[in-house]
């Protein structure tokens, strides 16, 4: 995780002189641009079992022509022969170019959409080796053109380099037994080791070279060109398009994050003994109504009593099956929220790092932009980015915990006086991207001169953004409003918050309801019928209310009130 962080970052920051060109008007839509690649470099380019193009940058190709307006014909082929059709005139762009200094001097490059990594690749049981330099004077298999090629025989290795003329040669190679090591670019080493199922092949040791940036290039000088493919990236990656192709096709060869899968697995291990407890619990309670039914009448009420214990039995039974559960996933959400709080410290000393360099570049050669915005905007956000990713893994533990607590109640959270304001301020900012996709029309007020509640910020905090977050998902179209306001009830001494939503509303029947255990209107997506009902715990435990009002097709109002804190007092009493 924190290397694809770190990688990101490197193609953000990267200084864009050398390499884009300024934008200008879109090409002309009765124009066809001809883009040439590699028909054998998967997963990036090549051609599919039909004769097709496909790949990675092959559809980020078509993606910056739909978004630009572009006409484009794809041309793939032996990439020696692709490079000079470049040179004559007869291929526009090149999809798949890695830059280097020698290179700039003929062509001019976009911003990159891709970086290589090298890789060693050796049968298995070979012996280890773990950089180039242990490869001298042993013979080596490269891709003839290709990235190492050129960097291995710029060092002086050329006597001992074996060609090939694709990376699926070079591995079929390999695995035959022609040579013991061969280099390539890690990402299509692992899809054709996969594609081709050569099982003896193991990547063996990876970044052995410096990283190579993959763009597109264009002849010197076709700056309006280019400029339109670096303004198509911009834009897919603004919208998330690029996201989505990167993961469909390189993601999938990246190392995997914890899989549900397992997750699911573990929680089937507590589930399933609790499900067979809980149906022989019931089944036992379904007989003993039975045998009593069939005696006397006389015991009607014995009967009556016995059900109202076996109900109480069935919530405790899931209040069991909760706590239990949650132990057991708590683990697997820690573990990745850990590494972020780990990690992040780290991040944010390499930004800082990075932002002297940048400074530096600034007051040399002037403002520059970096992934579309402007330095000086970078500088102030991203640390304010960093500083949130951060704060959401602290509320990611802290929900767990309370989960936690939800099952089975620990030692009171620490309690102290504190502005209300400021706790509806912050969860309205944590919640802005997500209602910004809800409504179009979202509005706050903050009532001047509220008393202090006494309480704990993060817990009312997380009530706030549930409060918020439930309005926004019971809207059905961004249109609609919702509205959060505080203000104070002197007579009642109590501070108050509403969420107002114009959403679909809540039946009758449902109204009462709404804050039990497990129940939930939108089993069908996942809820789980927990947020309100931890919500009307924390706002009790802090002596407030939780009240609703609703009606089919008019919205629902939430009433949030909390006791004016006394000085010398808790809870406001």
């Amino acid at each position: 995780m924190l290397t694809r962080i770190i990688l990101l970052l490197l193609v953000f920051i990267l200084p864009t002189s050398g390499f884009a060109a300024q934008s200008t008007a879109p090409a002309s839509p009765s124009r066809v641009i001809v883009v040439g690649g590699n028909s054998n470099y998967p997963p990036y380019q090549f051609l599919d079992k039909y004769g097709q193009p496909a790949g990675y940058i092959v559809d980020l190709t078509k993606a910056i022509a739909g978004v630009m307006g572009m006409q484009v014909e794809i041309r793939l082929g032996d990439f020696g022969a692709i490079q000079k059709q470049l040179d004559s005139g007869e291929v526009d762009v090149l999809e798949g170019l890695s830059f280097s200094e020698s290179r700039a001097r003929q062509y001019d490059f976009s911003t990159p959409h891709s970086i290589i990594v090298q890789a060693i690749f050796a049968r298995k049981g070979t012996a280890k080796v773990q950089s180039l330099d242990e490869l001298k004077g042993k013979k080596v298999l490269v891709h003839r053109g290709g990235g190492m090629h050129n960097y291995l025989r710029e060092k002086g290795w050329e006597r001992d380099l074996v060609l090939t003329d694709s990376p699926r040669e070079t591995l079929e190679q390999l695995a035959r037994g022609d040579c013991d090591y061969a280099v390539l670019a890690l990402l299509p080493g692992m899809h054709i080791i996969r594609e081709e199922k050569l099982e003896n092949i193991v990547p063996m040791a990876s970044n052995v070279a410096p990283q190579r940036y993959y763009c597109y290039a264009v002849k010197k000088g076709n700056a309006e060109l280019l400029a339109q493919f670096n303004e198509g990236l911009s834009i897919l990656k603004k919208t998330g398009q690029f996201d989505e192709i990167y993961n469909k096709w390189i993601g999938v060869l990246e190392p995997q994050k914890t899989s549900w899968l397992v997750i699911a697995k573990y929680a089937a291990l507590v589930v399933i003994p609790l499900s067979l407890i809980l149906a022989a619990t019931v089944l036992w309670s379904y007989s003993l109504r039975r045998q009593v039914a069939q005696r006397t009448e006389s015991l009607s009420n014995a009967l009556a009593e016995l059900q109202r214990n076996q109900q109480q039995l069935v919530q405790a039974d899931k209040m069991a099956a909760l706590g239990i559960l949650v132990s057991g996933v708590a683990h697997e959400i820690n573990n990745p929220t850990g590494i972020i709080l780990m990690n992040m410290p780290t991040l944010k000393k390499i930004f800082r790092d990075a932002e002297r360099i940048l400074d530096r570049y600034q007051e040399q050669e002037g403002d520059f932009s970096l992934g579309g915005i402007r330095y000086q905007r970078v500088r102030q956000e991203v640390p304010l980015i960093l500083d949130e990713i951060q704060d959401g893994a602290h509320r990611i533990k802290k929900t767990v915990d309370d989960l936690k607590n939800f099952a089975r109640k620990d030692d009171e959270a620490r309690k102290e006086p504190l502005d209300f304001n400021d706790v509806v301020q912050t969860a309205v900012r944590l919640v802005d991207v997500a209602t910004r996709k809800f409504t179009s029309n979202f509005s706050a007020s903050y009532g001047n001169g509220l008393p202090p509640v006494y309480g704990n910020v993060q817990r009312l905090e997380q009530v706030v953004v549930n409060l918020i977050m439930n309005a926004g998902q019971a809207l059905p179209d961004p249109s609609r409003a919702i509205e959060v306001a505080t203000s104070y009830d002197a007579a009642a001494g109590k501070v108050v918050l509403k969420v107002r939503d114009q959403g679909s509303g809540i039946a009758p029947e449902h109204l009462q309801h709404l804050t039990d255990p497990f129940f939930t209107t939108k089993r069908e997506s996942g809820g789980t019928g927990l947020g309100l009902s931890i919500s009307a715990n924390i706002i009790k435990d802090h002596g407030g209310d939780l009240g609703f009002e609703s009606s089919p097709g008019e919205g629902t109002t939430v009433t949030l009130s909390l006791p004016a804190a006394v000085a010398g007092s808790k809870n406001g009493k």
